[in-house]
């Protein structure tokens, strides 16, 4: 274990990130209208590495005596795949939060961390009576880490490693949820989905930079499962999630979102886990990639910290409507008018 844990984020973009259930002061402009491509360096150098991720779970498992690691496989490459678990009473209900099946999409892997460090402080007091929470904080180590079986020289981040959407073979692994010949998603399914029971997944992303609602860039778009496989009670449990989602940071004057353009297949997590395990699903796509062959969808790194700070909210917020059964009444509505995103220039998917 290490004794001492690298801060890869540095203090000004952890100041004042959301504690669990509350909004930051001073936020003044929506996340979607912050710096494009070209306004801020695109750097990996500030972002976990895969060691110091570790080292971070292995020191808050260390710290907090609600909370167990546990290693539910390996990567191609071998590394560990870990997962953080808060069971305190199987018979509660259980959320689970899924990130970086794609290895440039970190800052929910960020933001994961900073909620893990947050349950071990007094912000949270309660909330770990009332649910059982299960963290995947990078499911694809190997493209995190640009630790590839194929060349990423046209990836245009800095910072002395690319990061890939791809697993070191070169596979999605979000289209991987039916055959699973991949170890990260048998892993995920085999000592995940089949062995502890859950009742909600909030699958965590990121998109190109330039997707936008009402004429504004948004800082992030969500989508209930949409395969026709799955039980239509299963997909209002997912509104309802979403609605929580979109009442924690719609209002917030710096967060702005839409409702995402996704496929039916059940190859993508979030309709294949709905529909094969009868949880609720909700994809959360946040702005702009870590690190991309297409500079369009990297977003400069003084984004870093909204985004950071949106992700920390909404596993905050989800994990206390869950506790407090709150969830099961909000109102999802919103979903009947929320509009779906268009596009200005180029467009990731989940």
């Amino acid at each position: 274990m290490h004794t001492t844990i690298p801060r890869r984020l540095s203090a000004a973009v952890l100041a004042g990130l959301l504690t669990i259930g509350g909004v930051g002061a001073g936020a003044a402009r929506a996340v979607g209208e912050g710096p494009n491509p070209g306004n801020g360096s695109i750097q990996t150098s500030a972002l976990h590495t895969y060691d110091s991720m570790v080292a971070e779970l292995m020191a808050q498992d260390a710290k907090q005596p609600a909370m167990e690691l546990e290693v539910i496989g390996q990567s191609v490459k071998g590394r560990d795949l870990y997962l953080a678990k808060y069971i305190s009473d199987p018979s509660k209900p259980t959320i689970l939060y899924l990130t970086q099946q794609h290895g440039n999409e970190q800052l929910t892997t960020e933001g994961a961390l900073a909620f893990i460090r947050s349950l071990g402080t007094a912000s949270t007091s309660g909330v770990l009576e009332g649910v059982n929470i299960l963290v995947v904080p990078m499911l694809n180590p190997d493209g995190a880490m640009g630790d590839v079986d194929f060349p990423l020289d046209d990836y245009v981040a800095d910072g002395g490693r690319h990061l890939t959407r791809y697993n070191a073979v070169g596979v999605d692994l979000n289209r991987d949820h039916v055959t699973r010949l991949q170890p990260e998603t048998r892993a995920l399914h085999e000592n995940v989905m089949a062995k502890y029971a859950v009742d909600y997944m909030i699958d965590l992303h990121h998109q190109g930079t330039q997707s936008e609602v009402d004429g504004k860039l948004v800082s992030g778009s969500i989508l209930y499962p949409t395969s026709p496989t799955v039980d239509p009670a299963v997909v209002e449990g997912s509104k309802r999630l979403g609605a929580v989602v979109y009442n924690a940071i719609q209002p917030t004057g710096w967060g702005h979102l839409g409702k995402y353009i996704g496929g039916t297949a059940n190859t993508i997590s979030r309709n294949g886990i709905a529909s094969e395990y009868g949880i609720s699903t909700l994809l959360f796509e946040m702005r702009g990639m870590s690190d991309h062959f297409y500079e369009p969808y990297a977003l400069g790194q003084k984004s870093n910290g909204y985004l950071i700070r949106q992700t920390v909210l909404a596993l905050g917020a989800t994990a206390r409507a869950v506790a407090d059964g709150s969830i099961e009444t909000v109102d999802a509505s919103f979903w009947d008018t929320l509009p779906e995103q268009t596009t200005r220039t180029g467009l990731g998917d989940e």
